[in-house]
């Protein structure tokens, strides 16, 4: 087309039925491409090449985009988008760091591509009969297959909803093994787990922006947690640090927290800025009984969260059924429509913010992992080199907290960015401490670096897809 234009044929529609003469058409010529191969005939053949493309010693970019002291740099010319720059960032710089230093034993698995490409994730978390699955079905506006709602626990699998071709329910162990899909992680919690899994598939414009996980609801009672076949805690954990938002949805007739949900808020430390809560069927009650429950709510979730701050509560009733006006009266049914509208914007804005909270969730593994190496560098110098092994390791496990201070006090670290102890213990138990890694300088400048340099130019180099 390009060659037709330049030899002087009129561009239109009526050119694709036209007789042209193709075999004494000339190739297109393309200006300045003559230039071009003259300077690479001339360009020094001793330059090393960087993910398969000639690095350009005098490019003022590639020297803005990482320093001299990096280990590996990272070439701009390979890079086409935030997520691609941190794909290449990870597999070159913190991944050699992860498994020198094991840390998918301790705490989150090496990440794949998958996990860069996934899209956004909300959780729902709650006792049974809350909500949770009618909410999904309320922002679908239709139900997804293998829905089932019901006053009695009837979600017993964690099931995640997001978009695909046609209407089908997947199996967890099918999905868990999918390349093309961020759930490789879960195989670590067994099979018992994995029977209690599902993917629902289904063609919707919203699952295209966003996905959704639907998640059993949290029961009370001691012998529930010994029913459970799996982790349950470990699981909600993995998905929390997956997530971008996680909505705790409460019933006016079920404001006790029980132990399991104490322990499944516990295991969301790290994550609470993601964390909304809503008091979900709340047009069941009326205003005075309203005004009570909205301030047992705050008492309990002020014993749970321990946090100073005041956690913002959506109050509504996020169902098919228009508000019940009778018990809610004028003035209730315009403070559920605002509520409604607060989370609804809140949801909305999730895709445009998804860049952003990527690249935080990339920079906090990067300082967790950087704590680890000290950690298990500082436990393996204080092993002996040759006596007493054995119990220079139990003594070493049994005074970790003291460790951690060490480690804490040498390196000038935060004391909130260490690891829970009693989970790094049950870890280290398992481990020969002999057999870590000394300490790699090297491997930490060149996660420096990456903090340093590498991102704040990814950042200034690529702006936000959905701005």
């Amino acid at each position: 087309l390009v060659s037709l234009a330049q030899a002087g044929h009129p561009v239109s529609s009526d050119l694709l039925n036209a007789e042209v003469g193709f075999e004494n058409l000339q190739p297109p010529s393309l200006e300045g491409l003559d230039l071009l191969q003259t300077k690479k005939k001339h360009m020094p053949k001793s330059e090393p090449e960087q993910n398969g493309n000639p690095a350009v010693q005098s490019s003022d970019t590639a020297k803005l985009f990482s320093s001299s002291t990096s280990v590996k740099k990272v070439s701009l010319t390979s890079v086409t988008s935030m997520v691609d720059g941190l794909k290449k960032l990870y597999i070159q710089k913190l991944k050699p760091l992860e498994a020198a230093y094991r840390f998918n034993d301790f705490a989150s698995p090496l990440l794949t591509n998958s996990d860069f490409d996934a899209k956004p994730m909300v959780m729902l978390l709650g006792q049974y009969s809350t909500g949770k699955t009618t909410f999904i079905k309320r922002l679908l506006r239709t139900s997804y297959p293998g829905a089932h709602i019901g006053p009695e626990p009837t979600t017993d699998r964690f099931v995640v909803v997001m978009n695909g071709p046609d209407e089908r329910s997947i199996p967890g162990n099918t999905i868990a093994v999918q390349a093309n899909m961020p759930f490789s992680g879960l195989t670590t919690f067994g099979t018992a787990f994995l029977s209690k899994f599902e993917c629902s598939q289904m063609p919707h414009p919203l699952l295209e922006h966003i996905t959704f996980v639907d998640t059993p609801g949290v029961l009370s009672g001691e012998k529930q947690q010994t029913q459970r076949s799996y982790d349950f805690t470990g699981v909600t954990s993995w998905f929390a640090s997956k997530c971008d938002l996680i909505l705790l949805l409460f019933d006016p007739h079920k404001l006790d927290i029980s132990d399991e949900f104490k322990r499944v808020i516990a295991s969301l430390r790290g994550h609470y800025d993601k964390i909304r809560v809503v008091l979900n069927k709340a047009d069941q009650v009326d205003t005075q009984q309203l005004m009570r429950v909205y301030g047992a709510l705050m008492w309990s979730l002020g014993k749970v969260l321990n946090t100073p701050e005041v956690v913002h509560v959506y109050i509504g009733s996020f169902n098919d059924k228009p508000i019940n006006k009778a018990a809610t009266g004028p003035v209730g049914k315009e403070l559920f429509e605002k509520e409604q509208d607060d989370l609804l914007t809140n949801l909305k804005d999730i895709p445009k913010k998804a860049c952003d909270r990527r690249i935080n969730e990339f920079v906090k593994r990067a300082r967790a992992v950087k704590i680890h190496s000290y950690i298990i560098s500082h436990l393996k110098k204080e092993m002996p080199a040759m006596m007493g092994k054995a119990k220079t390791q139990q003594k070493l496990i049994d005074n970790l907290e003291d460790q951690f201070v060490k480690v804490q006090k040498v390196h000038r670290l935060p004391a909130g960015d260490f690891p829970n102890v009693e989970h790094f213990k049950e870890v280290l138990s398992s481990y020969n401490i002999d057999k870590f890694e000394k300490l790699k300088p090297k491997l930490i400048q060149s996660v420096d670096d990456m903090l340093g340099y590498d991102i704040p130019e990814l950042l200034k180099n690529f702006r936000n897809p959905y701005d």
